[in-house]
């Protein structure tokens, strides 16, 4: 039987780097290395094996596939955007009942995207996705306070994604959803300088320009700064994602 063995190196920095050396009668033939996040935007992931077969295929995921345009951070989106308020939590994004389905699966995926958001409350007069539809006419999601808040569901971002949403503009984050979007590559998490979920209404035509961190609402004619989405946008375009086929 074919030995197999791992090694993970991360680098440059020094925090997480391990003194410890293999034994020069042993070279591992497989062999992970995934470049510091802090300091060097990810660029490659490189998996060998002399003797394993591959066991995943990967997602492409939709944000980077379907922006439309992409080249040395100056992608943009373009469309209709909904408005949500504070402490959107998980359960509302996608409610715990349809976490039986497999994203990785495509017409699981696109049935995840049916239920995106169908957990907020009557008073949002407006259906983010339409009975009936799998993908919503709304692209961009404006939020408030705290976005993404609740449990650590990787489906969250997923379903978003999977409705058609290239990006969320809230005012602050739950740092678990934040990181499970640039995980899964689905969705562009950006931050506002100021709360746009009361300056923008559901419907409204809205452009973003990631390279200018620049939010444009057509319909009020208002520019808005967002933050820079740094280091997680390099990520993101480079379509990694944590769905695989197994």
């Amino acid at each position: 039987m074919a030995t197999l063995s791992a090694s993970i190196s991360i680098s440059p920095n020094p925090s997480f780097t391990s003194s410890h050396k293999p034994s020069p009668l042993f070279s591992p033939p497989h062999t992970l290395k995934i470049p510091a996040f802090t300091q060097n935007p990810i660029k490659s992931l490189t998996l060998h094996s002399t003797d394993a077969p591959s066991r995943a295929s990967l997602v492409v995921p939709r944000a980077a596939s379907q922006s439309s345009s992409s080249s040395n951070n100056a992608t943009s989106f373009h469309g209709l955007c909904y408005v949500v308020g504070d402490n959107i939590d998980t359960d509302q994004i996608i409610p715990a009942e349809y976490l039986t389905l497999v994203p990785s699966k495509p017409a699981e995926y696109e049935k995840l995207g049916s239920y995106a958001l169908i957990g907020l409350p009557a008073s949002y007069e407006a259906r983010f996705v339409e009975p009936g539809e799998t993908k919503s006419k709304y692209s961009i999601v404006i939020g408030g306070a705290n976005f993404g808040c609740g449990s650590s569901r990787e489906h969250a971002p997923v379903a978003l994604g999977a409705a058609g949403t290239t990006a969320v503009v809230a005012e602050s984050y739950a740092r678990i959803f934040f990181r499970n979007s640039v995980a899964t590559g689905e969705v562009y998490p950006l931050e506002s300088e100021v709360r746009i979920c009361e300056e923008c209404r559901t419907g409204d035509v809205i452009t973003i320009e990631l390279g200018e961190s620049r939010l444009i609402n057509h319909t009020t004619g208002k520019d808005y700064t967002l933050k820079p989405i740094g280091d997680a946008g390099p990520v993101i375009e480079a379509g990694f994602s944590s769905w695989y086929e197994l």
